[in-house]
């Protein structure tokens, strides 16, 4: 078959990059984030879906740890995986947001340290599968050039909302694939979308398997490696829903296709329903080379669920008890599913109220591989939790997060409590006790001026300038 030739001849490329990996002691643990698109705290069984069934992620946490309080890094595609590739909040990391024209603004530089790169000291050999956002292959930011030793899937994030692309990078090379493309009329960073009049190669299937074969590939070797498979399930196609009326591009509906709803629900609950499965089937894969103790996989999401497929957000409630979306700042834009599964250390059906977020990965995963991070980090580890060593877990004073579009905002989380400015600098402060008040529906500002004046500070202190984004209008001046 012409896609078992794609996978194959895109396994010949990677292969020939790993194998010169450097092997290390059993004592460093193989690492794996999983990092869904657009996925909300609300959308998996085991964070309170009612309707789209998720059995494979929902055994994930009932054999691993649930964290309740994770957060993601912003709360839209680019800045978040800014946060967790460099363990900087979003007053330090470089890229700052989804850029519309100049995509350099949206590529990390020279300069940032990336966990790839960290890992890299301590041996590692490590695969980038999916959807990276952070760098085009031309630019500073392309992952080869920032840690990864392969690299298969999407650069541009446009080109990324289209599950059936007329390509794929492997390495810096484009792999084409058998898919024809209607493109529209508008430009991204001089990338324009659209959608597939003829679907052959999905995507999200060449990325599942592709991570299969870096896995086995690394087992081989016998040397610890990282892989950063990056799905964009379920993000929409959002060219396809503006020129199409639905952006839930999935191969079939599956078990939902004779339900009573609209194609674009069934499309929106097949996605994640098939990447469920998808996450089953590497953690079995690890299992049946024998090295699920030696590995930890993470599962999370980059922001808050998305209304932009054309689907119902009332069917399948995917915020759960959290207010807000996606480009929101609320509990809902940027709280996520967190999930830890590493057999015989991580213990089986545990739950964490712990605080962390992307940052964290960078000094989890420098902590767990015995490597030194950079010392300018927002990053805490949070390995003594996986543990099960809870007196020696350090924490955030607070977290920190801001956003430049629609008019732009700030928010801080720190104990109970969770703040937000609207605009940023100049807006009037919301306080939530988000302990007590999940939904953020009382705004305790009013009675709380000292938590307030508290929470000010903390935002005012976190911003370091970023001229890439201010001078170009994405925020107000202080």
């Amino acid at each position: 078959m012409i896609r078992n030739r794609i996978v194959c001849s895109i396994f010949t490329v990677m292969a020939l990059t790993v194998i010169g990996g450097t092997a290390a002691g059993a004592e460093k643990p193989n690492m794996i984030f999983i990092l869904a698109d657009d996925l909300g705290y609300g959308d998996l069984g085991c964070y309170g879906q009612k309707v789209i069934q998720t059995p494979r992620l929902d055994q994930m946490a009932a054999e691993g740890m649930r964290f309740t309080q994770f957060y993601a890094g912003n709360t839209v595609c680019a800045p978040s995986r800014s946060v967790l590739m460099t363990g900087q909040h979003m007053g330090h990391t470089f890229v700052r947001g989804n850029a519309n024209t100049d995509m350099s603004i949206q590529a990390l530089r020279d300069e940032d340290v990336t966990v790839a790169e960290v890992l890299k000291t301590a041996g590692y050999t490590n695969g980038l599968v999916g959807k990276w956002g952070l760098g085009e292959v031309d630019n500073e930011g392309f992952p080869l050039q920032q840690g990864f030793d392969s690299f298969f899937g999407y650069l541009n994030q446009v080109h990324a909302h289209n599950y059936y692309p007329e390509f794929l990078w492997s390495g810096d090379q484009k792999l084409k694939l058998r898919n024809k493309v209607k493109r529209n009329d508008k430009s991204y960073g001089g990338f324009t979308g659209g959608y597939a009049t003829k679907r052959i190669d999905y995507s999200h299937d060449l990325f599942v398997e592709q991570a299969a074969d870096f896995i086995n590939q690394q087992q081989a070797t016998d040397g610890p490696f990282f892989l950063y498979l990056a799905l964009t399930i379920p993000h929409a196609n959002n060219e396809a829903t503006r020129m199409m009326g639905n952006g839930a591009e999935v191969p079939d509906f599956g078990i939902y296709a004779d339900r009573d709803w609209s194609d674009q629900d069934k499309g929106q609950a097949a996605m994640i329903t098939r990447m469920d499965g998808d996450v089953g089937r590497i953690l079995d894969q690890l299992r049946k080379l024998e090295i699920a103790e030696d590995t930890l996989v993470f599962f999370s999401s980059d922001n808050g669920p998305h209304d932009e497929a054309g689907h119902n957000l009332d069917r399948f409630d995917p915020n759960g008890p959290l207010q807000g979306i996606k480009r929101a700042l609320y509990e809902g834009g940027i709280r996520v599913p967190g999930i830890a599964w590493w057999p015989g250390t991580v213990a089986e059906g545990s739950t964490s109220d712990h605080i962390a977020y992307f940052g964290d990965w960078m000094a989890t995963a420098a902590e767990l591989a015995g490597a030194t991070p950079p010392s300018d980090l927002d990053s805490i580890s949070f390995a003594p939790t996986l543990m099960g060593q809870p007196d020696r877990q350090k924490r955030h004073e607070f977290l920190y997060w801001e956003f430049y579009e629609q008019g732009s905002r700030q928010a801080v989380r720190f104990d109970q409590f969770k703040a937000i400015r609207q605009p940023m600098f100049t807006g009037k402060v919301e306080l939530y006790d988000v302990d007590q008040d999940i939904s953020e529906s009382n705004n305790i500002a009013a009675d709380h001026p000292e938590i307030v004046a508290k929470a000010t500070k903390m935002m005012d202190d976190s911003h370091q300038p970023n001229p890439n984004w201010e001078i170009r209008g994405r925020a107000p001046k202080r």
